[in-house]
């Protein structure tokens, strides 16, 4: 089987094995077929020799029957069995019956027809035997004069191939393509002749490029791209001549082809440092990315960039404002991807100019509504933000300019704003006086709950002399308009003149005309008498009612009155703030007392209001107590001391830890990002004088990425991880055991089947059949094989991968029995795919995690029993069975407590979100673990998965 296959290019499925015709029916059907027959006849055979059976009876036949034709899908047909047929007999020996197929191969390479020349060509490439080629040289040499390019194509591969195997033939091939290349006309012949010239013969294509050397700009494209990769290769060959090359590399920079651009500059900079060659090469890469149309280019262009940004530091910080021309495109990720690239360049020098651009951007989401524009706003204020807390001298525009459109912004951008807005008044002293007043001029324009809560927050914590608490006061007033609250809403209400008078009336007359109303009677309004009962009293006071909830009323006083008591406690502690701090500054005691009374009264009228008719819903609990505590404090502070170091200080302290722990994470951040591109002190030199000749600088990026592309990379993989990977499909004791091991790769897994014939007879067309369920399909099937007694052999199948779903991989084996009507069959273990191989650990804000929570309407509840020792190593294991993060900071769970509560987060490699909750608890010293962890996700496949890992069994849940 694998003699007969080592040579075979092409591979044709068998649908059904079992319906394989004998040898004498094909060739009946050789013989007696008209050519459409025989190219069904010739398609069946080479899928049952490819399927293990190579009939080399049939070669006599065919040569006869099928040689002869003038079909050209019958020729192509032809020259495919040709590929696999065996060309050796037992002993090693050519076949005596392969001198009339080189027979008519040298016909069909002097036939008039140019594609009958080219395809025999092709396959003449293929060909590794002495005595076959010796009579094809002639007619192949031939070839290279052809009227025809396709013709002239093919045989520059087909001389440069039998030089390649059988040099003793054709020694002069090398100054046959040579000639060949000064003479040819045509681009794709030049170019297949050069990249079979630089095959065989590096000094011929050296000495044919110096010699076309100033041609080059403008010779074609095909042509070019391939001088390129052969001056990537002779550079590190020849060194002498790289200043040559790097000024032709220059002047291929300016070409018009997006591709040859693209190859140029990637060889520049493969094959120089120089800061003007890798800020020439960079500028290229992101002119591509700005006109190039498809999204993939422009990320792979901008990933480029970003990799000659972490090996040139700084270099490339004059083109910051270049990448952000990138964001006239309309896609989300391209921006997202230009954006975190300009904030890695962003200098002193240009912060002001990025700013500005940011700026603009960001009144485009506000003017004009296109698709995602919510997401793009909160990329470029999280940009904006960045950019303020690096430099903190573009700072103050920054922030007013955000604070013009706090207004005009959805929900989430405007809680975005104010939490920069928050971390900037407390990292910039100096700024503090500007920012709370500018909040306190827009408060009555602000709509939304969170922006006001974080704005109340700011302006109680920041305003510090009396006038801004003056101020202050008077915009929360006016914000809530007149109090007592209860007591105005009620006098609204009796206000409202009465909406039913017109429908009493109309009952007045219906009963008239009908029997004796029932209820008490009323005088109208223009005299007459209505009969009011039940019913309509109450539908009276209920439209009233309606009418009082739906009157304009201030946005402070609207948000309590519509349930929002959050805002409210936020309110209570920004008044008593307020009140203890004009107390401390201030030497106006009745001032001090007067607000304090107002605060008290303020407080008091939303608790009242909470508890009547006039809200949405009653005010809960934990709110009363919130708000009588202030109240309380209110009353106390003077006589108290430690209440006002609890409300002015502590609050403060406990916010500037916050921020000074961010800023250590993005600290760390930039310090892991710059030891990634660290020279150690200990790492070795590179002398490329004394480096092999076949290696580059850094390695051939090609090779490189052909190497990952090949699988190459797996053979680091450590040997007991791939132990660990083997399954057991079959039992000992099985006429035929299997076993296999599971191979994922990045959308596909690849199951490589050993098989092993336990009996002492040979098992005819025995194959193993795979089958799936969920988003698994089966794409590749094993081939029928026949085993011989005690051999093995392995197989491979390959499945497609579409989501994170549980999948399951069943099967069995087939072989047919001692006669052709019976088959047997083993089953084959189930084997369960493992979602862990396609999740990832990543990272995401606070913002997104709540934003995404809320959304995502699939949980699934995992209940804790576990008897792990500590809260922090349960949380340990449970993040490495998942391959989830911890977004909840570490300085949050520090000390030891019974109760511990972390968010984790996780993505797919199909992009899906992962969203966990752990909320447990530990009973006694020795007691067990107990609690639960949330599961959320967009869909159902994802969060069932995760909860039913094996994974999470470990770790000791129920």
């Amino acid at each position: 089987m694998a003699t007969f296959l080592d040579n075979a290019y092409s591979l044709v499925h068998q649908d059904n094995s079992a319906d394989q015709p004998t040898q004498q029916e094909l060739k009946t059907q050789l013989e007696k077929g008209t050519d459409e027959t025989k190219v069904e006849t010739m398609k069946r055979i080479l899928t049952v020799m490819l399927n293990g059976d190579p009939m080399p009876n049939l070669l006599m036949h065919i040569i006869r029957f099928v040689m002869p034709s003038k079909s050209k899908p019958l020729k192509k047909l032809l020259y495919l069995y040709y590929e696999i047929c065996p060309k050796h007999d037992s002993s090693g020996k050519l076949r005596q019956e392969w001198i009339l197929v080189c027979n008519g191969m040298r016909f069909d390479l002097q036939h008039p027809n140019e594609y009958v020349r080219g395809s025999t060509l092709r396959f003449v490439t293929k060909l590794r035997d002495a005595e076959l080629v010796e009579p094809l040289l002639q007619p192949a040499r031939q070839c290279l004069e052809h009227r025809h390019a396709y013709v002239r194509k093919n045989a520059v591969y087909a001389i440069a191939s039998i030089y390649q195997h059988l040099e003793a033939l054709i020694p002069d091939a090398p100054d046959i393509l040579f000639n060949f290349l000064e003479e040819e006309n045509d681009a794709t012949c030049k170019r297949n002749a050069f990249a079979a010239l630089v095959s065989i013969s590096h000094e011929k294509a050296l000495e044919y490029l110096s010699g076309v050397f100033d041609g080059i700009p403008n010779a074609d494209e095909l042509l070019q791209l391939a001088e390129l990769e052969f001056i990537r290769k002779d550079s590190v060959a020849n060194p002498q001549n790289k200043a040559r090359y790097l000024r032709l590399i220059f002047d291929l920079l300016e070409a018009n082809t997006a591709t040859v651009v693209y190859e140029a500059a990637s060889s520049l900079t493969a094959l120089t440092n120089n800061p003007v060659a890798v800020k020439a090469a960079a500028a290229k890469f992101i002119d591509l990315a700005i006109k190039e149309p498809d999204n993939n280019v422009k990320l792979i262009v901008l990933e480029k960039v970003n990799q000659l940004r972490q090996k040139n530091e700084g270099i490339l910080d004059d083109l910051t404002m270049e990448i952000l021309r990138v964001l006239s495109s309309p896609d989300l990720d391209v921006r997202r991807k230009a954006l975190s690239l300009a904030l890695d360049m962003v200098s002193s020098k240009n912060v002001e100019e990025v700013i500005l651009l940011l700026k603009k951007e960001l009144a485009k989401t506000v003017d004009e509504q296109y698709e995602k524009s919510t997401e793009y706003r909160t990329l470029l204020i999280h940009s904006i933000h960045q950019c303020a807390i690096k430099f903190s001298e573009v700072a103050a525009s920054v922030v007013d300019s955000l604070m013009d459109f706090i207004a005009d912004f959805n929900n989430a951008s405007a809680v975005d704003v104010i939490s920069f807005v928050k971390e900037v008044v407390e990292r910039f002293p100096n700024l503090r006086g500007n920012i709370v007043a500018r909040l306190v001029s827009t408060l009555n324009e602000v709509r939304a709950g969170k922006v006001y809560r974080g704005a109340l927050w700011i302006v109680g914590e920041y305003s510090t002399e009396a006038t801004d608490i003056r101020e202050a006061w008077k915009c929360i007033r006016s914000s809530l308009g007149e109090i007592p609250i209860l007591a105005s809403e009620q006098r609204l209400l009796e206000e409202v003149p009465d909406t039913t008078e017109s429908e009493l009336k109309d009952q007045v007359n219906g009963h008239a005309k009908g029997s004796a109303p029932t209820g008490s009677r009323k005088v109208l309004a223009d005299g007459t008498y209505a009969t009011e009962s039940a019913l309509t009293s109450q539908a009276a006071v209920k439209a009233k009612l309606e009418a009082v909830k739906a009157a304009q009323k201030p946005p402070l006083r609207q948000l309590i009155l519509d349930g929002d008591y959050y805002l409210a406690t936020v309110l209570s502690s920004t008044l008593t703030k307020l009140v203890m701090r004009h107390a401390e500054i201030s030497k106006d005691t009745a001032r001090t007392n007067a607000l304090k009374a107002e605060a008290m009264l303020i407080l008091i009228s939303i608790i009242r209001v909470g508890q009547s008719q006039f809200v949405k819903q009653p005010i809960d609990e934990d709110s009363v107590d919130r708000i009588m505590s202030c109240v309380r404090s209110l009353a106390e502070f003077s006589q108290r001391k430690e209440l006002e170091t609890v409300f002015l200080e502590d609050t403060r302290k406990a916010f500037r830890a916050m921020v000074q722990t961010e800023e250590k994470k993005r600290a760390a951040k930039e310090a892991v990002e710059k030891a990634k591109s660290a020279v150690q002190v200990d790492d070795v030199v590179s002398i490329r004088q004394l480096s092999k000749k076949n290696t580059m600088d850094g390695g051939d990026e090609i090779d490189l990425d052909l190497e990952k592309a090949t699988g190459g990379d797996s053979a680091t993989e450590d040997l007991t991880s791939k132990l660990s990977r083997v399954v057991q499909l079959t039992g000992f004791s099985d006429p035929v055991y299997a076993e296999a091991y599971v191979k994922v790769h990045q959308f596909d897994i690849v199951l490589d089947v050993l098989l092993v014939n336990q009996t002492s007879e040979t098992l005819q067309n025995l194959s193993v059949e795979f089958a799936t369920l969920g988003d698994l399909k089966v794409v590749e099937r094993p081939t029928t094989q026949n085993l011989s007694a005690h051999d093995f052999l392995n197989v491979q199948a390959t499945i497609k991968v579409s989501s994170t779903d549980t999948g399951v991989i069943f099967g069995n084996v087939v072989y047919d029995g001692a006669s052709s009507t019976e088959s047997n069959v083993v089953i084959l273990n189930d084997v369960h795919v493992d979602i862990m191989d396609y999740i990832q650990p990543a990272q995401c804000t606070e913002t997104q995690f709540r934003t995404m929570w809320t959304e995502f309407e699939w949980e699934n509840k995992v209940n804790i029993n576990s008897k792990v020792k500590t809260l922090r190593e349960f949380l340990k294991q449970l993040m490495a069975s998942t391959n989830m993060s911890c977004l909840t900071p570490e300085a949050s769970m520090k000390g030891d407590c019974q109760f511990l509560s972390a968010n984790l987060y996780a993505r797919s490699v199909f992009g899906e979100d992962a969203l966990a909750n752990l909320s447990i608890e530990k009973e006694g010293d020795d007691g067990p673990i107990t609690g639960f962890v949330r599961i959320r996700s967009r869909s159902q496949g994802l969060a069932l998965s995760l909860g039913s890992l094996k994974g999470l069994n470990k770790v000791g849940t129920t």
